[in-house]
């Protein structure tokens, strides 16, 4: 969170994991590639793998995922702020 307020990042990981519940770092970095552009940057996809474990922490540390067994999903307060219901897209 920013001052308080979640990141545009932040938001999208929360959304993405409340969409699919039961997601790993992995696949949650495969869903945050798909949704930017591509790029020619070989280091890309792995600057965003990094990205989304980073994501997933805060995110944890700050109540709105849990973790269990490597699977990441929202808990009631995470799918507030996001307006989401936890059921799969």
């Amino acid at each position: 969170m920013s001052d308080g307020y979640p990141t545009a990042a932040q938001r999208e990981a929360l959304q993405i994991i409340c969409d699919h519940p039961a997601i790993d770092s992995q696949n949650l970095s495969r869903y945050l590639v798909a949704a930017r552009r591509t790029s020619s940057n070989p280091g890309y996809a792995k600057a965003i793998a990094r990205m989304a474990g980073m994501l997933a922490w805060r995110l944890e540390s700050q109540g709105f995922i849990n973790e269990t067994n490597g699977m990441w999903a929202t808990t009631a307060q995470g799918r507030t702020l996001v307006g989401c219901t936890g059921e799969p897209a």
